[in-house]
């Protein structure tokens, strides 16, 4: 690939090395003889130090001891110098040969005269320092170049002389350098193959890396890096596996969000089909008290009939329809308000026995007209956490909507049956079935299984709509069961701690 990382890393290492070896030749070439110079300066400067210590050590004001002899040899041994010790002009120690020491006592006599004038142009001084000198000096006779250092010792008593040889490193830099350019250029090449086969270890699973990527983008997220090292790459798979288990996590719930959305636009269109069905439904249900009212009120307007007993029916079913109308518009604004969360469920801890028998009480009068027998045998109390006035609703509708539809044996069983953390209670008359078809379609408002009937009694087919709305506050479960001689209503609660 024209663009690959690996290509990129080869090339920037092939790069690398040859600068880095273009420096070391630049620098071979401009500063070595300097260091070179500077390093034999400084190891004949250690040296006179030493031989300074010695003397200072052992006093050699009047002779020079085997011991103080064997010193100055390892110090001429460990600094790789040639050591002459003079008393005058008279030698008393020296490291080197007798050849070498009579060239050197000739070249002493010209340092401590005139060492520009005796021995040539040849000859620089590099250091002057309290108690020694230091030159370099080339010797045309052995085309050898030195660095000399002559010294005074013990109050200028003693001269020492210390000579190491400055080969002409000129040619060994050249040599070195050519050198350095034949293993740079192999070293170049083979850096660039290893690098180039190192670099598959890094760029193998970056291009892993970006398969993944790539089906990621296609909404496929079963791809999974398989992390291996702890190090830069690693981290990036494990960054890429989180965030393909992110993306899966957010694509599925805006999916979720997408479908929950659907199912409001649909429940929106089926609240407007509600709402229609709705305005349809209580227009039906006024229409034939409103007519009914028209009608009698008209007879009353015109004297159709004069005798009392004839006005006074009139007026009855005059005042019954507006009483029925009224009745149900209360229960439909009650309703209304339920649905919409306008009337706020207020929870509170109350004795559900005694609320019970105070319904039971208050329709007592109707019971007793349809020879009802009422059966509640339950007595202790029985605490419940709910909204009393809504609960007292609930079962005022499954009271009254017992009576109305009681049968046969005539007999309402009300219990109560503790489970748990829930208390359910359960209303129960004899009669007819409700048909199967109709059971889950009694809770929607107006609804009507024996319209008759339910006409008969004044219903409007809203209680157990309200019923619904009050559980659903609740976030409490109601429902009905048929039996073999009735039909059994029943709802939850919360259970309270009973006393």
């Amino acid at each position: 690939m024209k663009h690959s990382i690996r290509l990129k890393v080869t090339l920037a290492l092939v790069l690398s090395l040859t600068l880095a070896i273009f420096l070391c030749w630049l620098l071979n070439r401009g500063f070595l003889e300097d260091y070179y110079q500077y390093s034999k300066i400084k190891m004949l400067d250690a040296a006179y130090q030493e031989v300074y210590s010695l003397f200072v050590e052992y006093d050699a004001s009047k002779v020079i001891s085997d011991e103080l002899q064997e010193k100055l040899e390892e110090i001429g041994m460990k600094n790789n110098v040639s050591l002459y010790l003079y008393r005058g002009y008279k030698m008393l120690f020296r490291t080197g040969t007798i050849r070498e020491a009579e060239r050197v006592t000739v070249a002493l006599g010209a340092y401590l005269l005139d060492p520009v004038l005796l021995l040539g142009e040849q000859t620089t001084r590099l250091k002057s320092k309290n108690g020694y000198d230091i030159y370099k000096i080339y010797d045309g006779g052995k085309e050898n170049s030195y660095i000399d250092l002559i010294g005074l010792l013990q109050d200028r008593a003693y001269v020492i002389f210390l000579r190491s040889n400055f080969e002409s490193i000129q040619e060994s830099a050249q040599i070195a350098n050519k050198f350095l350019m034949y293993i740079g250029i192999i070293v170049v090449i083979a850096g660039a193959l290893v690098m180039f086969l190192i670099s598959q270890s890094f760029s193998k699973p970056i291009l892993e890396l970006a398969i993944i990527a790539k089906r990621m983008s296609n909404l496929d997220f079963d791809a999974v890096y398989p992390v291996k090292t702890q190090d830069e790459i690693g981290e990036l798979g494990s960054s890429i596996n989180i965030l393909s288990k992110k993306l899966e996590t957010t694509i599925s719930e805006l999916k979720k969000a997408n479908n929950e959305l659907e199912s409001d636009i649909q429940n929106k269109i089926q609240i407007d089909e509600m709402r229609k069905e709705f305005l349809s439904n209580v227009t039906h249900e006024l229409k034939t008290p409103i007519a009914l009212i028209q009608g009698y009120a008209e007879g009353l307007q015109e004297n159709i009939n004069d005798d009392p007993e004839s006005r006074e029916f009139y007026c009855e079913v005059i005042v019954d329809e507006a009483m029925k109308m009224n009745k149900m518009v209360k229960k439909l604004l009650s309703l209304n308000q339920i649905e919409f969360g306008t009337n706020q469920v207020n929870m509170e801890r109350f004795d559900l026995t005694a609320l019970i028998s105070s319904v039971i009480s208050s329709t007592d009068i109707l019971i007793k007209q349809k020879d009802i027998k009422i059966v509640f045998q339950t007595q202790d109390p029985i605490y419940v956490w709910a909204d009393e006035y809504m609960t007292e609703e609930v079962v005022t509708n499954y009271i009254s909507n017992a009576i109305n539809h009681i049968d046969e044996q005539k007999i309402i069983e009300i219990r109560i049956i503790h489970k748990q953390d829930i208390v359910r209670v359960c209303v129960f008359n004899t009669g007819e079935k409700i048909p199967q078809q109709d059971l889950e379609k009694i809770w929607i408002k107006f609804y009507k299984v024996d319209k008759a009937r339910t006409r008969e009694y004044g219903g409007s087919g809203i209680g157990l709509s309200i019923v619904k709305a009050i559980m659903d506050a609740h976030n409490r479960e109601c429902g009905v069961i048929n039996h073999e001689n009735g039909v059994e209503f029943w709802f939850e609660l919360d259970a309270g701690v009973n006393s």
